[in-house]
This record gives C-alpha cells, sequence and structure tokens, in this order.
C-alpha cells in the first residue's frame, strides 16, 4: 500500500484571494494599534508569523516577539468577516477544483481517520491524504478556501500554517505529525509532497526530504521553480493528468 500526504500552498497554488490577507493586517493592525500597517517585504511563500514579526519591527512596536500571538490571535478572530470579500474578489485558480477532486479519486479508500469513514474510493493500492502547508494562519487560509468551495477533500487538521513557525520548513514536520495522529501511518520522505508556486515551498520540501512539486502561477517561472530544485513543474492546475503525474511522481502505483 502506498501512502501519500499531499500538503497544497493555498495563496496563487489553488487561488487568488482578491487582497484577503493584506486586508486582514490592516484590520488587526488598526484595531490593536490605531493605525495603518506598514507594507512588509514580499510575502510570497513566506509565513504569517514571519510577515506579522517584520510588521510589527516596521511599525516600531516593542518587543514583537512578543507581541506576535496576539496580533495573530486578533487576525483570527476577525479573519471570518473577510468571507464575502473573498467572494467577490477572489478566484479559485483555474483546474485547482478539478485537482483536488481527482487526486481524492484515486484513494482506495483506506486512508480514514480513527473511527471514521473512509475518505473516498478509487485505485487500488493508493491511499492519499490532502491537506494544507501554508502560510496563512488557519483561519486565513479556511475564509479564502471555503467560500470558494475548495475545502471538501482537504482534512485541514492533518496540515500546517503559518503561525507555528517563521521558517516554513519548520512546518512539514508539524504537518507529518498531525497527519500520523490522525491517520496512523508515518508519511517520511516523499510520501508527503508539498505542492506550492514559489521557490520557498520547494525549498520546504526539499529540507525535509519531501516531493516538490512547483507550480507557476504566482510570481515565478516553470524555469525558476525547476531551478529551484523542484522534482516536479506544471504551468498551472488546468491540465489534471499533468498534475497528478507531477504529484505521484515515476512510479505511480
Amino acid at each position: 500500500m502506498r501512502r501519500l500526504l499531499v500538503l497544497w500552498d493555498v495563496d496563487f497554488t489553488l487561488v487568488d484571494a482578491g487582497g484577503g490577507g493584506r486586508a486582514l493586517y490592516q484590520i488587526a493592525f488598526r484595531e490593536m494599534f490605531g493605525d495603518q500597517a506598514p507594507q512588509p517585504s514580499p510575502m510570497s511563500g513566506r509565513t504569517d508569523r514571519a510577515i506579522a514579526i517584520e510588521v510589527l519591527t516596521l511599525a516600531g512596536v516593542p518587543e514583537p516577539q512578543r507581541q506576535v500571538d496576539a496580533f495573530h490571535a486578533l487576525m483570527a478572530a476577525r479573519a471570518p468577516g473577510l468571507a464575502d470579500l473573498v467572494r467577490q474578489r477572489g478566484r479559485a485558480l483555474p483546474g485547482a477544483a478539478r485537482a483536488i477532486a481527482a487526486l481524492a479519486g484515486l484513494s482506495d479508500g483506506q486512508a480514514a481517520r480513527a473511527g471514521g469513514p473512509a475518505l473516498d474510493s478509487g485505485r487500488p493500492g493508493l491511499d492519499v491524504v490532502q491537506s494544507l502547508l501554508t502560510g496563512n494562519i488557519r483561519p486565513l487560509a479556511e475564509v479564502k478556501l471555503g467560500p470558494l468551495g475548495l475545502t471538501e477533500h482537504l482534512d485541514l487538521d492533518a496540515g500546517a500554517y503559518g503561525s507555528a513557525h517563521a521558517d516554513r520548513a519548520e512546518l512539514v514536520p508539524i504537518a507529518r505529525r498531525n497527519a500520523a495522529l490522525g491517520y496512523g501511518h508515518d508519511f517520511d520522505g516523499m510520501a508527503t509532497v508539498l505542492v506550492g508556486d514559489t521557490p520557498l515551498d520547494v525549498g520546504a520540501a526539499l529540507a525535509t526530504g519531501a516531493r516538490a512539486v512547483g507550480v507557476a502561477t504566482g510570481d515565478f517561472t516553470v524555469a525558476e521553480l525547476a531551478a529551484s530544485g523542484a522534482h516536479a513543474v506544471v504551468p498551472d492546475l488546468a491540465d489534471t493528468e499533468r498534475v497528478l503525474a507531477a504529484i505521484l511522481g515515476p512510479h505511480p502505483p
């Protein structure tokens, strides 16, 4: 039995959230500090912990490392209020929903949470758990995906989120541990697959022995993602068979 943990990035891999993340930073910063949040460095591929620390530092907030958890708690509380903005301005990227559903359909149904039903039924010999490895805090990831209909086949408890660590690579063992607790299997090495649109996604996979699949729907080209070391790169998620081949690798069941 081959078991895979597929961890999707969110922004510009699955969705364009229409500026929802930046809006949330402004809402939380204004409420907490009474001012407009300073503009951080480019956010692509970075975690919300790293971004929040930079924003608080640029704003001159004393001891930003000590303030970041409270800032994230306020962001989490306000995130659900962005659902209408995401519906109006956001969009699922072409092929995202089909790719997630098709990958779910490959599983033979044995990957189930303890005490829960089988996830899907499809190809014998393959079990797939899909979740997120994203720089977003979890409530922000949920509000970017939920209104666009992209959470049906994702087990959000099996992933890892950007509040946990400033370094994206440190999220991989967190996701593996969460998935192992939920499903009773280890997802070491290339049994974990990261799918993302930046070299930081690729780097997190390579640093932890996971398979790296680049998707050139963000700020980086196919050539740039390939040069960063990705095991496979696709221009977008529109060609479902090509996406599945990139995720499953050279030895699909």
